[in-house]
């Protein structure tokens, strides 16, 4: 017997809030990126230009967490059966492609500052860090009051907070740069944020490949996914688990489970629980799950990947 447990439990309303609230940090991320930008041509300020390009990283990871939370209310269709939640793994990786030569050319340009020292305008740098700083703070609020269950708006919540921090770093350099004249400080303020961006590139490949991968999420590790399956009245053992993530913020398992002998009906009710434990436990919304009784007759038809290590009797492999 199989069966397939979906919880469709999506609260259209905290995924429309989180839109407007993602379009909003949108557009002042993207305004702070130009601003650096151009301020960091006027002033000669690398570490501005290396800021510029951080912010630019976090724009297109808000436009992803963006396009992730309106993709969530799309329904899947007969061709993507779990939806378009991987092209924002593709985005991610083609960002980070992009973000890794840029960071190296920056690298390149303050090894020649080394060289050549240039002093660049300090209160310059400190203005429009500064606003930066205010601009990346007020968006930090806004997130926070927005939705604290919602992963995706959390993950936008650590950008924006790496973006405050990149602001504080320049604001600091501007002001040791008025103080001193140290020309040095500019250069390498910029390796400093070429290695947060870096950090972040590291991260998100990371996090690509482990999806790509259809890597066990952290949060769901089997020995503690097969246990709480195992907690469910009826069962006997689990096996052929698999836990993998489709997008951001959703995953899927598949499983054989043994049960003890007992009516077709009953099996329903303890399907309803492994289900409800999937997603209280672990999050995990996709849930298919492939019943087997302990009376079932072996079937040389059907291969099982995984063996329950702890089962004390070999599990079989039929359905019925």
């Amino acid at each position: 017997m199989s069966a397939q447990g979906h919880d469709h439990a999506h609260d259209h309303d905290h995924s429309a809030i989180g839109s407007g609230q993602l379009k909003i940090a949108l557009v002042a991320t993207a305004a702070v990126a130009i601003l650096e930008l151009t301020g960091g041509i006027a002033a000669h300020s690398l570490a501005l230009l290396s800021d510029a390009a951080h912010v630019t990283m976090d724009v297109v990871a808000l436009i992803i967490a963006l396009a992730a939370s309106i993709q969530s209310m799309r329904p899947a269709n007969e061709r993507q059966t779990f939806g378009f939640a991987r092209l924002e793994i593709l985005a991610g990786l083609g960002n980070s492609a992009l973000l890794l030569a840029v960071t190296v050319l920056i690298v390149v340009e303050a090894v020649k500052r080394f060289m050549q020292p240039e002093l660049p305008e300090g209160s310059l740098m400190v203005i429009i860090a500064s606003i930066g700083f205010v601009v990346n703070l007020g968006i930090g609020l806004m997130l926070l009051r927005a939705n604290h269950e919602s992963l995706n708006l959390r993950a936008a919540l650590l950008h924006v907070g790496g973006d405050a921090l990149g602001a504080v770093a320049v604001v600091a350099g501007g002001l040791v740069i008025l103080a001193t004249g140290m020309s040095w400080i500019d250069p390498a303020l910029s390796i400093l944020v070429s290695a947060i961006i870096l950090i972040g590139i590291v991260n998100v490949a990371r996090q690509a490949m482990h999806v790509l991968l259809e890597s066990v999420p952290d949060h769901a590790r089997l020995p503690l996914v097969r246990e709480s399956i195992g907690k469910c009245d009826g069962v006997v053992a689990v096996h052929d688990l698999h836990v993998w993530t489709i997008g951001t913020g959703s995953h899927a398992l598949s499983a054989h489970v043994v049960l003890n002998d007992r009516r077709l009906s009953e099996a329903t009710a303890v399907l309803k629980r492994i289900t409800g434990a999937m997603h209280d436990d672990f999050g995990i919304a996709h849930v298919t799950i492939q019943f087997e009784c302990e009376s079932c007759a072996e079937d040389d038809r059907v291969v099982c990947t995984q063996v329950d290590p702890h089962a004390r009797e070999p599990v079989s492999t039929s359905g019925t």
